[in-house]
């Protein structure tokens, strides 16, 4: 019977990619390979196995599956292109922005192309000790030094004490950051960072100083950073200078909205489960989800778990119903009834 280790799967917590440990964890990540059990095997299985077949499932069913929308190879080819463009620049150095509402995939997408540099990396340069990616996320109410603790973070180095100078812990972080040939730097959560504010300047500046120290692309992600001043005054327009924008939005239900439905459909480990029947649903699922892949996601996972857990193995229109998605989804959908009343 080809069950994967429930408990394994189940206890192998996924580390914050905001350390090198688990970013690389992520990247070495492969999807999951559970298969389901033919008719006969899985009525045959006593139960204890099917309690492990069941929480091997789950397992499953509980990973973000990834699937390549365009806006995820526009992002990645940009990346790529900037990359490349930036490897022999000695002046300043284009970066990328991606912007757009919560929940249409910017982190998915920068956590791609990050994920895809670093695979060419490891073929091009078998073990060595280089460390293609960062990727840290800017800290609410950020400081010069909380900046330079992120890093600090990611690279694992030792706890940043009340002595310790920021320039000098930033010195330290770009020397290692050279040696180890870091190509990509990614800066999530970049809304955090308001340049109309005394604080959001002085983080602006520090990003800068990282900005000029090291020979990396810097690729930026933030919700609505249009909105959020950080194209504000002299050190905003500097930024709107060097980086160009791609901006997510919600998907219209349309073909790739489709496509982008039956690839997670075919994820599904259910053995009740009619195929074809989520894309036979994908205006209804536009509808309850407001085209947010983010959204779409989570009510697919939690609906596959439920039918595992239930015993039904299958994700029904009534089923759906009954998912509760995310406060700002159900408000607009709310909105949206209200207003066709």
């Amino acid at each position: 019977m080809a069950v994967l280790n429930p408990v394994s799967q189940l206890e192998d917590r996924r580390l914050p990619t905001t350390t090198l440990e688990g970013w690389r964890r992520f990247v070495e990540s492969e999807p999951s390979a559970q298969q389901l059990l033919d008719e006969r095997e899985w009525t045959k299985l006593t139960d204890g196995d099917r309690i492990e077949y069941d929480e091997a499932r789950i397992a499953h069913h509980s990973e973000l599956v990834v699937v390549t929308t365009s806006t995820i190879r526009e992002i990645t080819n940009e990346g790529r292109m900037l990359t490349l463009l930036n490897q022999r620049e000695n002046g300043a150095r284009r970066g990328l922005i991606i912007s757009g509402p919560a929940a249409t995939g910017k982190t998915t997408a920068i956590k791609q192309l990050g994920r895809l540099h670093e695979l060419r990396t490891q073929m091009r340069f078998p073990g060595s000790d280089r460390i293609p990616v960062v990727y840290v996320t800017a800290p609410p109410k950020g400081s010069p030094r909380k900046l330079a603790m992120e890093f600090a973070r990611f690279l694992g180095l030792p706890p940043i004490g009340p002595r310790h100078n920021v320039t000098d812990i930033a010195d330290a972080v770009c020397k290692l950051l050279i040696d180890a040939r870091a190509d990509i730097v990614v800066v999530d959560e970049i809304h955090n960072m308001n340049l109309a504010t005394t604080a959001g300047e002085d983080l602006s500046d520090h990003l800068k100083y990282f900005t000029e120290h090291l020979p990396a692309t810097f690729v930026y992600a933030g919700i609505n950073v249009e909105r959020s001043g950080l194209f504000t005054g002299v050190r905003g327009q500097q930024l709107a200078g060097r980086c160009q924008v791609i901006n997510t939005r919600p998907f219209p239900n349309n073909s790739e909205w489709q496509q982008l439905v039956g690839g997670m459909e075919t994820t599904l480990r259910l053995h009740r489960h009619d195929y074809g029947s989520l894309v036979a649903d994908a205006k209804y699922l536009h509808q309850r989800t407001g085209g947010m892949i983010g959204s779409l996601g989570h009510l697919i996972r939690s609906c596959a778990i439920r039918a595992v857990l239930d015993g039904s193995e299958q994700i029904t229109r009534t089923q759906m119903d009954r998912v509760r998605v995310d406060h700002a989804v159900e408000s607009a959908t709310r909105r949206a009834s209200s207003t066709h009343e």
